[in-house]
């Protein structure tokens, strides 16, 4: 039995207390967290454009994984400091951690590889994490004595509101609820949201006590007042221009987005008041006043685009401006706040707290600048080079202070450090001596600052540029061109100038999907959205430039062009080659196929047999693009395709009039992608667009008529998608289908050999003169692999014919058709006199045909266009019994 021991009130107890848990251990974990996202955060951005869907993936993990990690910590812990109350449990505030960042993986990972419902169970997760810890400071003000800080708190708990609706809305975006112009509405209110409520609101409040502590000065007697003034303007505010963006009533955004601003205009009036009693001496001082300011001209920039785009605008005008607000504002408080108060939380007593500090703030000024640099470069247009020295500033400067902050939390963590009370007093003087030892030392390290640029500068362009000209060539004048990408052509195509012209080529991407623009001599745009402008400026013109869009298969596709000097030859632009020998490629694809060849081991066919409709009106499917597969697509012949689902064609889809289909399709490819239901009556804007790696659309249409349909990837150039294996069928059965003993469904494709997107393959594309003919995928495949029937079956062949270019003439050899149905309507019935021959359909035409075996035997199955028989459009029935 437990022994219990009465305690007289206001008597400390005679049994022995175990210590207490060290706050600094807590803190190190804490904190070791965050850093571990800022080092990972690094990494995303290093790796480019070769993890799935790249931009997203960098802002949701420098976001959703550091700053609000950061948030989660830093919120509750000022809490406790301003109100005097106990401490939260810390098992609750590590299980908040634990569940928030397992919830941050599950949306990073649900976004970036599926499936969508991991993003938004994640999404929900995220939810329930913020508000429980906005519920828990809700507890701390109820415990906590009337006091001068309790305004904070307030800032903290509309934050975490805001964040509740932006994981919301985060969930329906990674579910694409919507699509279109609601679409692009939704994604708006999530940014604004998220950036200017969670991370906003969190800040502005923080700013209060942190900025004057920073400075090592007193508070002005006018926070309180300017706090909640300041939050009464921000928060509703900010639900209006959430409300007004969402219904799209850009006017109603604009006013809420107005009453923000006066919101966070309040609040500098205060911290105006701070700095003109003490200028900042620090590291972390300057750090967050540059952040005040790149808020200021966020919140500015934002203003004029909602007052001048419409709602389902704004979303894509801000995408340019992400580094202003992720580097200028949100990393730049970040890094700033933990520059100040990680040394007070590591605690170790004065002297490690003075080493700790000076740690962290080792060439500071050479950080803030290189930061603060590197925001115009990246969020300017600039030519490649620059942009790349952008991100190298950036970055060294977030990289910098990860080293530095390791250092520190591996010192405390070896150290077994407790905190000290009297850290951040005795560690003022030292800070500001270290302020005067800067300033003397100012002329070395500016002059170190500017060596670093400049090296960084000839490594970057080193590193990215190309073999220019064999000669120098004397700049004689300037030309400004506008150019222009869309639809799989480069205009102008050729750009004729006097030698020693320095050209300036503005480009500009007028297409719905990505493109870019690299020239010979190394130069080279980003990858540019649709609307999305960049500027290239070449070396004087000395000898002809070769210009081309480096997504897979557009070079080959015509987006080329050239820069030629007056006077010189070859102002044509280049022809892709036709073949080898100067031999046609039809001719010298068709001779390398041996159709009577064995199959590899291990090679399965296309499985033909039609299956039954599924039971529902509704049917749930998912497609994934997938462009890295290899198949054997004649006897002996492997090669790369583009695939739906991992097979070629993709997976059937077979319903009823009137039955709806949800397709969601997932972008797991290495380019861009879409998908066009035939079967479907919907406007292309929106489910037919092309979406990067990574990236998810749902695709929902109802099947109003019956027929074979095809379906196909929608990305320009359609034919080299087609032509690699991007396509299917979908089957809607007519009213009162009859009954048959077989159902077999074949889709006729060209088969076009040599590395998908070459040069070599787009030219035989083009000239429509493919390799050979496939059923299901595969040149002869039924030959090695017939199909089956019993003698006296009724069989029933469903046929598409995907092409890209050709159509097909069905055949079977020895057993003429006694029903025919073609493109929607019947051309023949079993009760009628007359038979058929062939079921004839042209490129992206459907439908089928029934027969009966007379008798057992083997029944050759062709297309009757006999070169394409020959080719590979052939295959076998094997019939058995009578």
């Amino acid at each position: 039995m437990p022994t219990y021991v009465q305690i007289e009130k206001g008597r400390p107890s005679d049994l022995p207390q175990p210590p207490p848990r060290p706050r600094a251990s807590w803190h190190l974990r804490a904190n070791a967290i965050v850093v571990g996202w800022l080092s990972l955060t690094a990494a995303v951005a290093l790796t480019g454009d070769m993890l799935p869907a790249p931009r997203w993936l960098l802002i949701h993990v420098f976001l959703l994984g550091a700053v609000s990690t950061a948030i989660l910590i830093w919120s509750e812990h000022f809490a406790v400091a301003l109100m005097r109350v106990r401490t939260p449990p810390q098992r609750g505030s590590l299980t908040r951690l634990a569940l928030l960042n397992a919830a941050t993986t599950a949306v990073l990972a649900g976004v970036s590889v599926g499936p969508w419902q991991l993003a938004a169970a994640g999404a929900a997760l995220v939810v329930g994490v913020v508000l429980w810890h906005g519920a828990v400071l809700v507890l701390l003000v109820r415990q906590a004595l009337p006091g001068r800080f309790g305004h904070v708190i307030g800032w903290y708990v509309s934050a975490a509101g805001a964040l509740a609706v932006g994981g919301t809305l985060g969930a329906l975006l990674a579910a694409h609820v919507w699509h279109g112009a609601v679409h692009e509405r939704l994604r708006a209110a999530h940014a604004e949201v998220n950036l200017f409520g969670w991370v906003g609101l969190t800040v502005l409040g923080t700013l209060f006590t942190l900025w004057p502590t920073v400075l090592r000065t007193r508070m002005s007697e006018a926070t309180r007042k300017a706090s909640r003034a300041g939050l009464w303007l921000a928060s509703p505010g900010l639900t209006v221009a959430v409300a007004g963006l969402l219904t799209g009533w850009r006017w109603m955004a604009l006013a809420g987005l107005t009453a923000y601003a006066a919101g966070g205009l309040a609040v500098l009036a205060p911290l105006a008041d701070a700095l003109r009693r003490r200028r900042p001496h620090t590291g972390a001082a300057w750090m967050l006043g540059a952040a005040i300011i790149w808020f200021e001209v966020a919140l500015a920039v934002d203003l004029v685009v909602v007052a001048t785009r419409p709602a389902h605008e704004v979303a894509a005008a801000l995408d340019p401006l992400q580094p202003l607000v992720l580097v200028g504002f949100v990393a730049q408080v970040l890094l700033g706040s933990l520059l100040h108060l990680l040394p007070a939380v590591l605690g170790g007593g004065p002297a490690r707290f003075k080493q700790n500090a000076a740690l962290l703030e080792r060439g500071w000024a050479v950080r803030l600048a290189a930061l603060n640099l590197g925001v115009p470069l990246l969020l300017l247009p600039l030519p490649r080079p620059v942009t790349s020295l952008g991100w190298a500033l950036v970055l060294g400067s977030v990289l910098a202070f990860v080293v530095l902050a390791v250092i520190a939390l591996t010192r405390a963590r070896l150290a077994g450090t407790q905190p000290a009370v009297a850290a951040a007093a005795t560690g003022a003087s030292g800070l500001a001596k270290g302020g005067r030892t800067w300033r003397r030392s100012l002329p070395v390290v500016a002059g170190v600052a500017v060596g670093c640029l400049l090296t960084a500068a000839a490594i970057v362009v080193a590193t990215t540029g190309g073999s220019g000209p064999a000669t120098t060539v004397t700049a004689t004048g300037s030309r400004t061109v506008e150019v222009t990408l869309s639809g799989m052509s480069i205009r102008p195509a050729v750009i004729e100038a006097p030698v020693g012209t320095v050209l300036t080529l503005r480009v500009t991407n007028a297409d719905a999907q990505r493109h870019d623009l690299r020239l010979a001599t190394g130069e080279r745009t980003p990858m540019l959205a649709p609307g999305q402008s960049a500027t290239l400026k070449p070396a004087p013109l000395g000898e002809p430039v070769d210009g081309w869009c480096t997504v897979a298969g557009h070079r080959a596709a015509g987006m080329t062009m050239r820069l030629v000097p007056t006077g010189t030859a070859a102002a044509s632009r280049p022809q892709p080659s036709t073949g080898h020998n100067g031999h046609g490629p039809a001719a010298d694809g068709l001779a390398r196929l041996d159709l009577a060849a064995p199959m590899s081991p291990g090679w399965k066919p296309y499985d033909a047999t039609l299956k039954p409709v599924s039971g529902g009106a509704e049917h749930h499917v998912e497609i994934r693009a997938d462009d890295t597969l290899v198949q054997e697509v004649a006897p002996g012949v492997r090669q790369r395709v583009w695939t739906f689902n991992g097979t070629m064609p993709g997976p059937v889809l077979r319903g009823k009039v009137g039955d709806v289909f949800v397709v969601t399709f997932v972008n797991g490819a290495t380019m861009g992608h879409g998908i066009d239901f035939h079967a479907g009556a919907t406007a292309p804007d929106g489910p037919m667009r092309t979406i990067q790696p990574g990236e998810r659309l749902t695709y929902r249409f109802r099947a109003d008529f019956a027929g074979a349909w095809l379906y196909h990837c929608s990305t320009m150039p359609m034919t080299q998608h087609i032509a690699n294996g991007m396509y299917g069928a979908v089957i809607i059965d007519p009213p009162d289908l009859p009954k048959v003993d077989r159902e077999y469904l074949l889709v006729q494709g060209e088969l076009y050999l040599g590395e998908p997107g070459s040069q070599a393959q787009v030219a035989k594309i083009r000239q429509g003169d493919p390799d050979g003919w496939m059923f299901n995928g595969t040149a002869a495949g039924y030959d090695h692999a017939p199909l089956r029937a019993e003698a006296g079956e009724r069989v029933r062949i469903w046929a598409v014919a995907a092409g890209p270019s050709s159509g097909t003439a069905l055949h079977v050899v020895g057993a003429p058709f006694d029903t025919v149905y073609q493109e929607g309507a019947y051309r023949l019935r079993a009760r009628d006199p007359g038979g058929a021959q062939v079921l004839d359909l042209a490129p992206a035409q459907g439908g089928f045909a029934e027969l009966v075996f007379p008798e057992r035997g083997t029944y050759p199955v062709v297309d009757h266009t006999m070169r394409q028989a020959e080719a590979g459009a052939h295959g076998l029935f094997k019939v058995t019994g009578q």
